[in-house]
């Protein structure tokens, strides 16, 4: 019988580290051998050109760019949905009627595809028949052109991404505020603290390392995003927000330079690389806390 199920686990075990070659560290040296490449397109005959693209970049005004808007596009949309993710988690964590429903609605738009909240939204700030443009126009702020300027766009892909990706850090604030042992609490009644006190001197101590590790993680999954920034923008206006994940796909598939795209796609995995670093040595802390 166990030796049954060793083959079960063996197999499994092949069947993911084959996937994980074929779908991961495959693709992955693949786009880092086509960056020392020049191609025109996915069938030419690639030609070895050495570091000759990664020369390019250095001295390219539009990768310093896309890296400074990438940077500010994670840096602003992971510092709001940390704050509001920890106060939606307080609120939740309270005693309140249909407090499960509450939650349950809490998690939706995490739950929505980015397609249909891209979608959604330029159809609310239309122009011509937007909900949110008429609302603007009501409260005599006329047409917002959410997309026309650089401010504007940039403003409005941090604030769709801060409402789709909230609900991750409001859930996992809200577990670990669950996990807190209520004597701190009631040692703090006792000594005659308020509600923010309690807060900031019991509550917030008690989720600056979940803090770290989610907030390192958001960062790192938005400073890869595409999507919403792809759908809403296609990184303009006039390159205001494009990241380098949308210059990658725009010099390969746009500009048909294959090899240029596979570097500025390799330079983007070096900074992520970066942050993974970071992730795990913070992760690999906690285990090590726990292990004691």
């Amino acid at each position: 019988m166990r030796s049954r199920y060793d083959w079960v686990i063996w197999t499994g075990f092949v069947a993911g580290l084959v996937l994980t070659l074929g779908l991961v560290v495959v693709p992955v040296l693949g786009g880092i051998w086509l960056s020392f490449h020049s191609a025109e397109s996915f069938i030419a005959t690639p030609r070895w050109v050495g570091l000759a693209n990664y020369a390019k970049l250095l001295v390219d005004a539009g990768f310093w760019r896309a890296t400074l808007n990438g940077l500010v596009y994670a840096l602003a949309s992971v510092v709001l949905q940390l704050v509001l993710g920890v106060g939606f988690a307080v609120v939740l964590n309270r005693r309140f009627p249909l407090r499960g429903v509450v939650r349950g609605l809490a998690i939706l738009p995490y739950l929505l595809p980015t397609v249909v909240v891209g979608v959604t939204f330029q159809w609310m700030t239309d122009g011509s028949f937007g909900v949110i443009t008429a609302l603007t126009r009501a409260l005599g702020l006329g047409v917002i052109p959410w997309f026309e300027s650089p401010l504007a766009a940039m403003t409005s892909v941090v604030l769709i991404s801060v409402w789709l990706w909230t609900p991750f850090v409001t859930v996992s604030c809200l577990a670990a505020m669950q996990s807190i042992p209520p004597v701190l609490y009631e040692a703090a009644k006792v000594d005659g603290a308020s509600s923010w006190s309690r807060f900031w001197h019991v509550t917030v101590p008690q989720l600056m390392h979940v803090l770290g590790v989610v907030g390192l993680l958001r960062a790192i999954w938005m400073f890869n995003k595409f999507d919403v920034i792809w759908l809403l923008t296609k990184g303009g206006p006039l390159g205001a927000t494009e990241t380098l994940p949308v210059l990658a796909y725009n010099r390969a598939f746009n500009l048909f330079d294959v090899g240029g795209g596979a570097a500025v796609a390799t330079m983007g995995f070096l900074v992520l690389s970066t942050f993974l670093a970071l992730y795990f040595r913070l992760t690999s802390r906690d285990r090590e806390q726990l292990a004691r």
